[in-house]
């Protein structure tokens, strides 16, 4: 054969094999993940331009085309619930093959911090995570992340839910999903996609805040920062520098550790002796600094080899514990809202020994009151999973300041850095990051816990939240799929006055329940089990429990009582008013059994008075001697209101107004 002949010919042949890339998933699909029953769920990737894909699960096949840009999406099912399968993606001769794959339901859990909660800070924590083995319910947590336009890339993985993975997942999600693996028997998907400290906007599509009037004042604040930025950002980072260079609070080392103050041996018989709970500043100690504490406690026989859970509740700022020498857990100084958050750590059984047994604590306080500052509830040491009570803490502890500093005259804050272009709260930026890369996966549904970084924006809010509600659902291209939320808890100081002129949450819970309008969602109204103290309630189990009801009503069309009563109606008969409620369930009642609490009422003066009420049937009849011609009523209409007004069933009645008059929030944008 002629060499240049040979050489066209191997050419020839070079070219007729094609080039291929491997088949690929997005990271939304994985190993232990839940498919969407009932409907044919997309599934997609990418493979080498013009490759043909097929979808393999339970005998149903899907074919699909990559495109130019190697991108391909096909649709399996529909799908029974069950499981577990296999699910395969094959082009060309190769494979890619997902095991433990079920088929059921899958719910977004997004948010700001209340939805990001994990487990083990929840009420109970450590016995909840202890005892969270589900294998049909599946967890998947998106990796944070911001864009300013939109991706479909995202980092996170399907897991079991087992004790190993539920713990630093979101309890609301944990608990929401239980209760209906509970009430249906199908394998549940949750999909946690929530970031702390966040707004609205973030999570709503730029184009959406941009075509609104009352949204789009938000583009333009945040265009302008971003104009200015480049500029704030060389001065952030040279505050920041001043501000480190001064370094206002250093934690000293652990010198407590070297000199044994850990160990159970050691002989703390000179220490003082302090009452806790309760910040040590309480106790006529002014520390900033360092302080040590010790209590011995008699372990129970029968618990010796098992694992414990060691509740200390909340602790001003910083803490190591450790159990008979050993440290047990840790929260540091820079964990975020560190001196809010309930301490429950995890004491292996193989330190668990009967008799004698020494917890040791070292807190450091940078500034203000330090020490153990929760409830004597709180404090307890028990059984991982046991319904024993355990062992109180609470009391008398001994006490030694380790490292002592002396206070400044003045504390100046760390500098705040300027909104920028990778800032969590920019428009749309978590939108495009941690939404858009989901869709369209095939769902059965959302719930959602936001609002508090909103609270000063609640008119705006109006229009702000059932336009992200539109959003999602239009991107999704699913229609209307359910939509179930939290109206915020009670929070702050309980309420004093009839009116408490800096109450702006009112006005962003009124927001929230008029998002109702729009179609399928439901609202879990959580005014009874809020704290003052804390933003973030403990009590997820209930949150979880409250969406349950009204996904089981509005997705799954249940005959049940889902809501407490909401306000219908009024009609003014004299100089009382009559209103009338929605879910009402078998009756109107009080949480507490005693009278009607959180009533208040105004005439054309717009001053507000307490306000006698009593239930009369299934309305509530509302009266005051000093408001002769009643033109309005307001119930639970502060940010932490006393209120009692449930239906039989033990749900509250979500806080409202008959009036429209301007509030606190209006015209902020």
């Amino acid at each position: 054969m002629n060499k240049s002949l040979a050489i066209v010919l191997g050419l020839l042949l070079v070219a007729a094999v094609p080039v291929r890339a491997e088949v690929s998933l997005s990271p939304a699909f994985g190993d232990h993940m839940v498919l969407q029953r009932g409907v044919k769920a997309p599934v997609w990737g990418r493979a080498a331009p013009g490759e043909q894909v097929t979808v393999a699960i339970a005998g149903r096949t899907a074919e699909a085309t990559a495109d130019a840009d190697g991108l391909w999406q096909a649709a399996v099912g529909p799908l029974e619930a069950g499981g577990p399968h296999r699910l395969s993606v094959s082009a060309g001769q190769e494979t890619l093959t997902l095991g433990n794959v079920l088929v059921g339901d899958v719910w977004i859990c997004s948010g700001q911090s209340n939805m990001e909660w994990p487990l083990f800070r929840a009420r109970d924590g450590a016995d909840e995570v202890a005892a969270a083995e589900w294998p049909r319910i599946r967890l998947f947590t998106v990796a944070k992340n911001v864009s300013r336009t939109p991706i479909r890339s995202l980092t996170g993985q399907w897991s079991e839910c087992s004790p190993a993975t539920a713990g630093s997942f979101s309890a609301v999600g944990y608990f929401f999903g239980r209760e209906l693996l509970g009430e249906l028997d199908v394998p549940i998907g949750l999909i946690d996609s929530s970031w702390g400290g966040t707004v609205a906007e973030a999570w709503t599509r730029y184009e959406v805040l941009q075509a609104d009037d009352v949204l789009r004042p938000i583009v333009e604040r945040f265009e302008k920062l971003l104009a200015e930025w480049p500029t704030r950002r060389i001065e952030y980072e040279r505050q920041l520098a001043e501000w480190e260079a001064a370094n206002y609070f250093p934690e000293p080392v652990n010198e407590g550790l070297v000199k044994g103050w850990a160990a159970p041996e050691f002989d703390d018989s000179e220490w003082a002796e302090m009452s806790v709970p309760g910040a040590w500043e309480g106790s006529g100690q002014q520390i900033d600094g360092v302080v040590w504490y010790r209590r011995a406690v008699d372990i129970p026989a029968d618990w010796a080899g098992k694992g414990l859970a060691l509740g200390l509740g909340t602790i001003d700022d910083a803490d190591v514990a450790y159990f008979n020498g050993t440290q047990v857990g840790e929260t540091r100084r820079d964990t975020p809202n560190a001196y809010r958050l309930p301490r429950t750590y995890t004491v292996p059984g193989g330190l668990v020994r009967a008799g004698r047994a020494v917890i040791a604590v070292r807190v450091y306080d940078r500034y203000g009151a330090g020490g153990f500052t929760g409830t004597p509830a709180t404090m307890r040491l028990k059984l991982l999973g046991g319904a024993h009570d355990g062992l109180a803490l609470d009391g008398q502890w001994r006490y030694a300041p380790g490292a002592h500093r002396e206070q400044p005259a003045e504390y100046p804050p760390r500098p705040r850095a300027p909104q920028g272009p990778e800032d969590a709260n920019s428009p749309a930026g978590l939108y495009n990051a941690m939404i858009n890369p989901l869709m369209p996966m095939a769902i059965k549904g959302v719930i959602w816990y936001q609002g508090e970084s909103n609270g000063w924006r609640a008119e705006q809010y109006q229009t702000l939240f059932p336009a992200m509600i539109r959003c999602w659902r239009h991107a999704w291209g699913q229609g209307d799929f359910p939509f179930l939320f939290v109206q915020l808890a009670n929070f702050t100081q309980m309420q004093q006055d009839p009116v408490q002129p800096q109450d702006a949450w009112p006005e962003l819970r009124e927001a929230q329940s008029m998002a109702l309008a729009e179609p399928n969602t439901g609202m879990a109204v959580i005014i009874d089990i809020g704290a003052a103290d804390d933003i973030h309630p403990l009590n997820k189990q209930e949150v979880g429990r409250r969406l349950a009801l009204a996904a089981l009503k509005v997705a799954y069309g249940h005959d049940l009582v889902y809501s407490g009563p909401m306000f219908d109606s009024m009609k003014v008969e004299g100089n009382s008013v009559v209103l009338s409620f929605q879910h009402v369930g078998s009756g109107l009642c009080t949480r507490d059994g005693g009278p009607l609490k959180g009533f208040i009422v105004a005439g054309q003066d717009r001053v507000f008075h307490w306000a006698e009420a009593r239930i009369e049937g299934d309305t509530v009849v509302v009266r005051c001697d000093e408001v002769a011609a009643p033109a309005a009523v307001r119930y639970a209409w502060a940010n932490n209101p006393i209120c009692n007004l449930q239906n039989r069933e033990g749900l509250p009645a979500s806080p409202f107004r008959t009036d429209t008059w301007r509030g606190l929030t209006a015209g902020n944008r």
